[in-house]
């Protein structure tokens, strides 16, 4: 499925559902539902700055790939970890790079949070971004 396909089909679950409280709960939920991060890679340089909870992030590139990983202590931002994932791991990194998270304004998500966690979230895009412009350079070279 494409990134185009899979904010399609986010936007679609989210878009039935008018509550904000209904809204977290299902970003909760989901938050709960990531594989489990690695204890040894929760360490300062996996640590994601311009977040207020603790956020680690850590790819690698695999059969043209990049599946990512990530965390956080805090249940909103794992929510929203999630979503990204979702979205953009499992997919090359021309893809990710031509592809706007399109989905988070769709379904109303960037008006409902603090500026801190608007930071946050826009932090942890710029850092999938960093990893497919760092991994599509590494895929040229090989």
């Amino acid at each position: 499925m494409s990134i185009a396909e899979i904010q399609a089909e986010i936007i679609k679950e989210f878009e039935g559902i008018d509550d904000w409280d209904e809204k977290y709960t299902k970003i909760i939920k989901m938050g709960r539902e990531l594989p489990e991060f690695p204890e040894e890679l929760k360490t300062d340089k996996n640590k994601l700055d311009g977040c207020q909870s603790q956020v680690w992030t850590n790819a690698e590139l695999k059969d043209g790939k990049i599946l990512i990983k990530a965390d956080s202590d805090a249940m909103i931002v794992k929510g929203l970890i999630a979503l990204v994932l979702k979205v953009y791991s499992g997919h090359e990194p021309s893809e990710i790079l031509s592809s706007p998270p399109d989905f988070i304004t769709k379904i109303g998500i960037d008006n409902h949070l603090s500026p801190t966690r608007k930071n946050g979230l826009g932090a942890m895009l710029k850092q999938i971004q960093m990893y497919a412009v760092a991994f599509k350079a590494l895929s040229s070279k090989m």
